[in-house]
């Protein structure tokens, strides 16, 4: 007799923490991953943890000082949300990019990231913006960082037990912004060859103060170079600085070739991409950023 799959929706933290306990079981945020995944037998779960009764999971809290982004809140509701779109507009950006709007109403950024592609569009864009991973698992809550998420193709830092709650992700002040860019095959609904994060903090006389860069789709896991940022700081984005950017970005790459484009051509991209969004960023914190 086969063993039969079972689909659990708790309402607590608690008690999806206790299932998660049990053989098999896996976190069903959207399912817009796991669903294929199991159909095409790359995974086996016979629990279905469905985390979108949790209201720590289904929130969006724009406070003062940082915003709570829940893991499981749907892509949809980021990129309808203007606030969200206006101080992260890079961050949003990414979230637009995943699959077609049918599938931003189930799919989630939490989701995203833990699905681990290399090619992911939210991990770079989470990256640039200081995101920090909140952890709830057995032995209580702790915090990583975006970049510190995921530790290889399909792999996370996810213990037994442990799923990804939310995002702590600090509030940009005043003359700041990002911006996410990527490169697709196609026009729409690929894979990224290339994507690109980038933020930057300017002060009042346009001067950037702190940047942060980070690739997707280069490497194992996500990169933040900070060679690349370190370009921009003290600049005011000009075609100088943003070029020594992309520079950096290109060296720091790590890329494989496959059918989608050569290690050299995806190096070429990743310069090309961080000087753009480099440049976006600079022109959305000039305009007046989270002000």
């Amino acid at each position: 007799m086969r063993d039969e799959i079972r689909y659990e929706a708790p309402s607590s933290l608690a008690r999806a923490i206790e299932l998660l306990g049990e053989s098999g079981a896996r976190v069903l945020a959207g399912g817009t991953d796991l669903l294929v995944q199991m159909r095409s037998g790359r995974a086996t779960p016979r629990v279905f943890v469905d985390v979108k009764r949790i209201p720590e999971t289904t929130r969006i809290d724009l406070g003062q000082s940082e915003l709570w982004l829940g893991a499981a809140v749907p892509a949809a509701a980021v990129v309808e949300h203007a606030e969200l779109a206006r101080l992260w507009p890079g961050l949003v950006e990414a979230v637009d990019l995943i699959g077609s709007t049918q599938i931003q109403g189930r799919a989630s950024v939490g989701g995203n990231l833990c699905n681990a592609s290399p090619a992911a569009d939210t991990t770079p864009a989470l990256c640039a913006v200081s995101a920090r991973c909140v952890i709830a698992g057995p032995r209580g809550q702790r915090e990583v960082s975006a970049e510190q998420f995921t530790t290889g193709p399909g792999a996370t830092v996810l213990g037994p037990g442990e799923l990804l709650v939310g995002f702590r992700i600090p509030r940009p002040p005043a003359r700041a912004s990002d911006a996410y860019l990527r490169f697709i095959p196609r026009t729409e609904m690929d894979i990224a060859v290339v994507g690109a994060g980038v933020s930057v903090a300017l002060d009042a006389a346009g001067r950037c103060t702190a940047a942060r860069v980070a690739l997707g789709a280069v490497a194992p896991t996500v990169l933040l170079v900070v060679d690349a940022a370190s370009a921009l700081v003290g600049s005011r984005g000009e075609e100088a600085a943003v070029t020594r950017a992309g520079v950096a970005a290109s060296a720091a790459a790590r890329p494989i070739s496959d059918k989608r484009g050569t290690a050299d051509y995806r190096r070429r991209i990743a310069a090309v991409l961080v000087r753009r969004a480099a440049t976006a960023a600079f022109e959305r914190a000039r305009a007046g950023g989270s002000a």
